[in-house]
């Protein structure tokens, strides 16, 4: 079975994990010891999960330490010649361009521009598309069977997108139209697929798994896979 299949890749994968402080929690800690008052819970935000296949592929996911959901999965390959390329964002906030290279201060995002992220809850896949102002009635979201992809398209055709569900891919699950849905505020398409059971039962498991992987500590680290 694909579900069985694709779990047992990340059992199998070499893992390392890293459980890294919230800087903004331990902050408030630190205050109200020195003030004399009553700690909260521990300040630790994000655990890091590090994992390397034998193709040679990373794959790297944060999740809330607290709450258990995924933050950020993202993915590096090499190229031909071995290089280490680029890390591809599959879940989380997307880079901003120019961030981290010289002058990038002048290089600043076009607020007017859509913004696409994925950003997943416990039980649903789901997609922000930042800066899209027109009314939800404008829009249509629906599943492409043939392409294994969800399009969104506006009635005014000022709009279009469609993207596959990686997982859904990795998991060799069918897409179910009933599953996706979305709404609109604040300037921003929000869209959901709620999580086929499957998918929802791998990860439970996955999260099993993890527990074993032993934990290094570190106020700003980062996982290390030699």
């Amino acid at each position: 079975m694909a579900v069985t299949g694709w779990l047992e890749s990340l059992r199998t994968a070499e893992k390392t994990a890293l459980l890294q402080d919230d800087p903004l929690m331990c902050k408030a800690q630190g205050k109200k010891r020195r003030e004399g008052k009553a700690l909260s819970a521990l300040c630790v935000g994000r655990r890091k999960v590090h994992y390397l296949f034998p193709d040679g592929k990373e794959m790297a996911e944060e999740y809330d330490e607290k709450m258990g959901e995924l933050l950020v999965r993202k993915w590096r390959v090499k190229s031909a010649l071995g290089a280490l390329g680029q890390w591809q964002i599959e879940v989380g906030e997307p880079a901003l361009p120019g961030a981290g290279s010289l002058g990038s201060e002048f290089i600043k995002e076009d607020n007017a521009n859509p913004i696409f992220m994925r950003k997943d809850t416990k039980m649903s896949f789901q997609w922000r598309i930042r800066n899209l102002a027109y009314p939800k009635d404008v829009y249509s979201v629906c599943v492409d069977q043939k392409e294994r992809c969800i399009v969104v398209r506006t009635t005014n055709k000022k709009y279009y997108k469609k993207f596959s569900i990686p997982d859904l891919d990795r998991y060799q699950l069918p897409l179910d139209e009933s599953s996706l849905s979305f709404a609109h505020a604040n300037c921003t398409l929000i869209i959901s697929y709620q999580k086929p059971k499957e998918v929802l039962a791998a990860e439970s498991e996955l999260q099993k798994e993890l527990k074993k992987v032993k934990l290094a500590h570190s106020s700003d680290g980062e996982c290390k896979t030699q």
